[in-house]
């Protein structure tokens, strides 16, 4: 199991300067204006979305497979720009970032996947040292923190070990010390159970809430209602390119026509239930 509580605190790093500092904290972390995403023109993934995520929060981003779950989260750390709409990141639009500015933004962005994107004959050491290594800073500092990620995800003193001899749920504890090393203003975890048992998906987003009580952002893509159900957090529900706002968490249920019978047949093969929202719910619409 996770140890909770741990004394060390990842504070977020909003690097000072004119792209990125402190005075944005009094601002939303995460503006969606109008968003707007299409890999087929008839068959947008995002239209019209609005959202804002303030400083600090814990969200559940979730919908049937092919909703736009990672094509959301992959906006936010520029692996994919919008087609129409903006995003502001700290209030700045992402898109309109420069080619120089990118690594700026990822800097201040963890990133957790679900397939944990690690070298498997690297040690864990490496492999979360990675993420420091490329920003140049000095060997003793990169130890220290190494340490410290490594210890906050429970597993101090196995930086010697091969990646790839890891379980699956150790290894995700590796990603995720990967993610946090950096110290970042916000967490992007997409899907980053998928792969694990029920009791170790538990514990892992026990692992990602003890990353959010340190004032992290986090947002959390999942199609696991079990998941949700642990603990009522405000939940983004994406389907047929439309976002719905459920402020605190799916305690009810859902209904086959909220989102249309396309919708209900993708999510009956994954387990996964859409809620009852109401029209004033609705954030985003065609």
């Amino acid at each position: 199991m996770v140890s909770r509580g741990h004394p060390h605190s990842f504070r977020p790093a909003l690097r000072t300067g004119k792209k990125y500092d402190a005075s944005a904290s009094d601002r939303p972390i995460l503006v969606f204006e109008d968003v707007y995403k299409a890999y087929r023109a008839d068959q947008p993934v995002l239209r019209g979305t609005h959202l804002v995520i303030e400083r600090g929060e814990f969200v559940f981003i979730t919908g049937p497979s092919g909703s736009g779950k990672s094509t959301l989260l992959r906006l936010l750390y520029r692996a994919e720009t919008v087609d129409g709409g903006r995003i502001l990141f700290l209030g700045r639009d992402i898109a309109r970032l420069t080619h120089d500015s990118v690594p700026m933004l990822r800097r201040n962005i963890g990133v957790v996947f679900q397939d944990f994107k690690l070298v498997p004959t690297w040690s864990v050491f490496d492999n979360v040292a990675v993420a420091l290594e490329v920003l140049g800073l000095p060997a003793r500092i990169i130890h220290t923190r190494v340490g410290e990620a490594l210890d906050r995800v429970g597993l101090a003193g196995r930086g010697p070990d091969r990646a790839g001899v890891l379980s699956g749920g150790e290894q995700q504890r590796v990603a995720i010390a990967r993610a946090i090393v950096g110290e970042p203003a916000l967490i992007l975890a997409d899907e980053p159970t998928g792969n694990l048992d029920p009791l170790l998906a538990t514990d892992i987003l026990g692992l990602f809430e003890d990353i959010h009580a340190t004032g992290t952002t986090v947002l959390f893509a999942t199609h696991d209602r079990t998941l949700l159900d642990v603990r009522p957090r405000r939940v983004v529900v994406l389907d047929d390119g439309r976002a719905v706002d459920v402020p605190n968490g799916l305690g009810v249920e859902p209904q086959a026509d909220d989102f249309g019978t396309a919708a209900q047949e993708d999510t009956a093969s994954e387990g996964y239930e859409l809620p009852v929202v109401t029209p004033t719910d609705r954030l985003a619409v065609a």
